[in-house]
Parts: structure tokens; sequence; C-alpha cells
């Protein structure tokens, strides 16, 4: 289940390009196929102009031909239990559900999973733009 997600998401840190805030940082996708997609942070010397995890797992996604993100894993290498910044938070807004769960973790694994809207109450939405 979230384990393959969790395996992802650590292995995605261990690539985190993170030399200014030293705080990597990876994240997991399962999109609606199945296929896992990962990311790590990666900073530039323009900090905070980097990006994050979440930002590069959607890339992938996108750029695999998905659209529809069904469970996410988040772990950062300093902070137990880290979630999403508030912009990737709207980011998985548009390609994810209410109810999509966010598994938060810790270096042995999931420790606690929340579900978007638990994050993100009041999303910005498609259906309110216009």
């Amino acid at each position: 289940m979230a384990t393959d997600l969790f395996e992802a998401a650590r292995k995605a840190m261990a690539l985190a390009h993170a030399p200014y805030s030293k705080f990597p940082v990876g994240a997991a996708i399962r999109a609606e196929d199945g296929t896992i997609y990962a990311g790590a942070n990666i900073e530039n010397l323009s900090f905070p102009e980097g990006w994050c995890a979440e930002t590069t797992a959607i890339s992938h996604m996108i750029m695999g031909g998905a659209r529809k993100i069904l469970e996410v894993a988040v772990i950062a290498e300093k902070l137990p239990l880290c979630p999403p910044c508030g912009g990737c938070r709207q980011r998985l807004s548009e390609f994810a559900e209410a109810g999509t769960p966010i598994y938060l973790c810790d270096e042995t694994g999931v420790r606690e999973t929340v579900t978007l809207s638990d994050l993100l109450p009041h999303s910005f939405a498609t259906d309110t733009i216009g």
C-alpha cells in the first residue's frame, strides 16, 4: 500500500539538491494508472527560488501522461511528519481530490495520514474561477 510510496519518496530525498537550506525532501505520488512518480527538492543560488519535491513529482507525472493523483507520501530529512508547503498543497489540489490521502513519513515509514482537505480546507478551485 503506502510502503511503496514511502520507499520511492525516501529514495528521491537522497537525490535532493539542497546546498543552501540543507533540508532534503522527497515526495512520491501514485497516479490514476498506479504508476509512482517521485521527486526531490531542488534549490539554486537565488534561494528560495528552487522547487519543492512535490512539484518535481507532479511534473514527472504530467510528463508521464497522467493527470490524477490518488495518494501522496512526503518525507524530510530533518523534520519528521513534514507536510507539503502551502504552494504545494495548492499544486496538489489541481490534480487530486479533497479526500486524497497524504502520508506524512519519518525515517521508518508512514506515521500519519491526512487528507488534502485537512491540509488545504479552502483551496482555489477551477469551478470558482470564471
